[in-house]
């Protein structure tokens, strides 16, 4: 695999893991009061394990540009059947998610990250008419995938 023009992963942000702490913090003094040392440490610790589990799998998507393909999460489209990368303001975003969007589409979105980019899809057998995807860097990524669709038509 060549060095990749374009990867991020959608990570939950610090404030979220903070907050889950307060809130295991909270279960643990409710729970010591209640029953045995042993079993409020356990039951804490079966907590913090599910939390942090859930916390790293939500948050472990990746979007890659990279060997003429373009990855988000568990889908790929090579680049061929890529069309338009348009970099979407929150504002933007939050319409093509919700009041404009196509049912069909493939989306990728994540709650903490208001910016995305709308990305066309060209193949005749895909139903899905563009992929909708959450980043933190929405010209970067658009640029990338620009970049692929030129090498490509090349």
């Amino acid at each position: 695999m060549s060095r990749p023009a374009y990867e991020e992963r959608l990570s939950v942000p610090l404030r979220w893991w903070v907050q889950g702490t307060m809130f295991i913090a909270t279960v643990w003094i409710a729970v010591i009061l209640w029953v045995p040392e042993a079993l409020a440490w356990t039951i804490t610790g079966a907590i913090v394990a599910l939390f942090a589990a859930m916390m790293l799998a939500y948050g472990s998507p990746r979007i890659v540009v990279a060997d003429g393909m373009l990855r988000a999460g568990t889908a790929q489209v090579e680049a061929e059947y890529l069309g338009t990368a348009e970099a979407l303001s929150p504002e933007a975003a939050r319409l093509t998610a919700g009041r404009d969007a196509d049912a069909r589409a493939y989306l990728l979105l994540r709650p903490y990250l208001t910016h995305a980019v709308k990305v066309q899809i060209t193949d005749p057998a895909d139903p899905a008419p563009y992929w909708l995807l959450s980043t933190r860097h929405p010209r970067g990524l658009a640029q990338a995938i620009e970049q692929l669709t030129a090498a490509v038509s090349d």
